[in-house]
């Protein structure tokens, strides 16, 4: 048995139907929600009703379990959730909990970057987090990823929703060349699932990222090109971008773009371009190859 935290999110959502697809038993935990939480259809997959801050919840979510997948984050709901008690103290109790249910192996998604001693408050978190795992004595694998994107992503989707919304200019933290290197989710899930291919006993850090570096700059403009807008672009320095994002989102609960994009965006979010191929013999693609989400007439199709 499988059990993957933060189950119906992007990625969730994407290794759950590749875990299904390969006869595996999966068992999604959700934290309870007035919302109906996005569940596989048509599916046999378990569901536990459990928040990260239930130890008893998790020991009894973990019966049986064999492997842990943890995706759940708060870093979507930006400045609005305490991303210290989700990612931190979630991770702490979910590791302990893999301990003593006598779970094999935990596996964890973080950050390319990701450092306790960051100053950047979303790279802190998963530093620390990776760290808690690290100590916790469960065999793990911990996966640095740079951006991700693909259907439904808290990436492309998200610029594209503040580009579409924004009147007529798009405020840059300072000259937009910090370097990205967007990976497309099928790739990090392919990934994952070789990682928990690997031998028990195995304690792994891997980096991924995707075949090219572009600069946020460049990739607003793919996104511009694909969604048949133009914008202008104003270059503003990071802290004072910080202070108006924060505003906008505190107010906006709907605000396209988690402040903490801001963090991931403050330095260069590579990795050498041949990591993928290394650790897993896989060729990743490439930016442009997989965004006919974004455009309007695939969405038109769709809706139809």
């Amino acid at each position: 048995m499988i059990l993957v935290t933060g189950g119906t999110g992007f990625v969730g959502r994407n290794l759950v139907q590749h875990l299904l697809k390969q006869q595996k038993k999966v068992r999604i935990l959700v934290r309870p929600a007035k919302k109906t939480p996005n569940l596989p259809k048509d599916t046999a997959v378990e569901v536990v009703v459990c928040s990260l801050q239930d130890e008893r919840g998790l020991r009894a979510a973990m019966k049986g379990v064999q492997q842990v997948v943890h995706l759940a984050s708060a870093e979507r709901a930006g400045s609005r959730v305490d991303i210290e008690e989700v990612d931190i103290q979630g991770t702490r109790r979910v590791a302990t909990a893999a301990v003593q249910a006598g779970v094999r192996r935990l596996f964890y998604l973080s950050h390319v970057g990701a450092d306790r001693g960051s100053a950047y408050s979303i790279l802190k978190v998963k530093g620390i987090a990776e760290g808690l795992i690290q100590q916790s004595g469960i065999s793990y694998a911990v996966i640095r990823s740079t951006a991700i994107f693909g259907e439904g992503d808290h990436f492309t989707t998200s610029f594209s929703r503040l580009l579409q919304t924004a009147p007529g200019i798009v405020l840059l933290p300072g000259d937009g060349g910090s370097m990205l290197q967007p990976i497309w989710i099928e790739d990090v899930v392919t990934c994952i699932l070789s990682a928990m291919d690997t031998p028990e006993d195995e304690y792994r850090i891997y980096t991924v990222g995707g075949p090219e570096y572009l600069s946020f700059r460049k990739v607003l403009d793919i996104l511009s090109e694909k969604l048949g807008i133009t914008r202008r672009y104003i270059s503003i320095h990071p802290s004072v971008l910080r202070s108006l994002w924060l505003i906008f989102e505190q107010g906006n609960p709907r605000f396209p773009v988690s402040s903490h994009w801001l963090d991931l965006l403050a330095a260069d979010r590579t990795c050498p371009v041949d990591s993928i191929a290394r650790e897993f013999g896989l060729l990743p693609s490439r930016f442009t190859q997989h965004l006919d989400y974004l455009h309007p007439t695939q969405k038109r199709r769709k809706n139809l």
